[in-house]
């Protein structure tokens, strides 16, 4: 396919995608505003539903009301599907509903589907697919089971198991809503429960076609370079987080004294991955140290694995402009890694990404600097880390979103639709030009850097 096809096609494909999202979200508004998705008496103006919509469509989590108190459990359990569809992309249960029908899948619909879950080749599709739905369906359910062992002693059967399925859904699509009104605070001291959400954080995080090679390594007996990749980056960051939050938060010296040393290693352990775009807290954000703040933010600006239920610029994009830096400082042309190149194509749209996000987070949080107001005890920082957040796709907050003002709501909300959808896609989505190729190469010129 020509480069002027496929920038034509994509524009397409762009516009189908950004209008399938909108269409979900206007869905979902429509659905939260009905009476009974609020207790009797309990109103909710038409901003903070199209924000909740928003935030769960975009599995971000980020909260104007309280999920547990504000919503009935018919809106709580839309909040879950626009979370489930959101995660997994609504062409999946497109694709799921054709194989019910038994029709036959059209090219187009193939097309989104590997736009969507970010597939190299066409045939792909259709394997994937499975591994998507599959994954998604033992991941979730083997999840509820484990919580239901915590959970259903501790609040009965029919409550237990309602509480234990709607765990297990937002933590694998690292949506970030919560049924407990203060996401995992009073199950800090329950090692148990933080280790099977930190499992099922990082199981949604790593991405669909790594889990595909890594249960069929015992066939192919390799991986691919985006799978070695993907596992080098997250793990790194798993590793380098722990020990520098277990560093800045002092071995979480603000638990309360006589907390065990067990307890403090699995909420510091959670404390790293839960910026992988999961959103859920163990304690309040607010009360950790500014370093701590600092470590997070990179964290949810590196955000999940491409293809996964995770926001960010991505572990690969990070993952390649590092060996970029790499090479560059040892003066080779080519950045390799486990006997492999990465392809000029790769290193200048992992460049392009990172700057248009810059751009992107820059602009959105000078305009929140004017128009929201910053507490006497924080500074920047407040603004930013929601910027960063809402970007990510993450849903912590150290409390600006609760307090946001109609123009900081749009804001937010748009950060998080362009952090769910992508940038580049958003990008051309909106964009009215003619796709075209320049035929014209002038002369190479140098200019100073650095």
């Amino acid at each position: 396919m020509s480069r002027l096809k496929h920038i034509k096609l994509f524009d397409t494909l762009s516009k189908k995608m950004v209008a399938g999202f909108l269409i979900l979200i206007t869905i979902g508004s429509l659905l939260l505003s009905l009476p009974w998705a609020t207790p009797d008496g309990q109103t909710t103006s038409f901003m903070n539903v199209l924000f909740t919509a928003t935030s769960a469509t975009c599995i971000t989590g980020l909260t104007v009301v309280n999920t547990a108190t504000h919503w009935t459990t018919f809106g709580q359990l839309v909040i879950l599907v626009l979370s489930e569809i959101g995660a997994l992309g609504y062409m999946t249960f497109a694709v799921l509903l054709f194989n019910i029908m038994r029709r036959r899948i059209g090219l187009s619909t193939q097309l989104m589907v590997k736009e969507s879950l970010n597939l190299e080749n066409l045939s792909d599709t259709k394997s994937v697919m499975k591994y998507v739905i599959g994954l998604s369906l033992a991941f979730q359910v083997g999840g509820m089971g484990l919580f239901a062992v915590d959970f259903v002693p501790r609040f009965g059967w029919t409550h237990g198991l309602y509480v234990s399925m709607y765990h297990a859904v937002m933590s694998f699509c690292n949506a970030g809503f919560d049924v407990f009104g203060d996401s995992l605070i009073s199950f800090r001291n329950d090692g148990y429960v933080l280790i099977v959400t930190m499992i099922l954080i990082v199981a949604g995080g790593l991405g669909f076609l790594v889990w595909r090679d890594l249960l069929l390594f015992h066939e192919r007996k390799r991986l691919t370079l985006n799978s070695k990749l993907t596992l080098l980056t997250t793990l790194s960051l798993f590793v380098i987080g722990f020990i520098l939050l277990f560093v800045t938060e002092r071995d979480l010296r603000l638990l309360p004294a006589g907390t065990s040393w067990f307890t403090r290693t699995i909420n510091t352990l959670f404390l790293s991955v839960t910026p992988r775009t999961a959103g859920l807290i163990t304690m309040p954000t607010g009360q950790l140290q500014a370093g701590s703040l600092f470590v997070i933010m990179i964290l949810m600006f590196i955000g999940g694995t491409p293809g996964s239920t995770a926001g960010g610029i991505k572990t690969t994009t990070f993952g390649v402009l590092m060996f970029q830096s790499i090479a560059q400082i040892r003066g080779r042309k080519d950045v390799e890694y486990s006997r492999r190149r990465f392809s000029q194509e790769n290193i200048s749209r992992a460049l392009l990404l990172v700057f248009l996000a810059s751009i992107v987070m820059t602009v959105a949080t000078l305009i929140l600097t004017q128009t929201e107001t910053i507490p006497r005890d924080f500074g920047l920082e407040y603004i930013l880390f929601e910027v960063l957040s809402s970007f990510g796709t993450v849903g912590l907050s150290l409390g600006l979103t609760p307090n946001l003002s109609v123009i900081g709501k749009l804001i937010i909300m748009l950060l998080m639709f362009i952090g769910r959808v992508g940038i580049f896609t958003s990008l051309y989505a909106l964009s009215k030009r003619q796709a075209k190729v320049n035929l014209i190469r002038y002369p190479e010129e140098n200019i100073l850097i650095g």
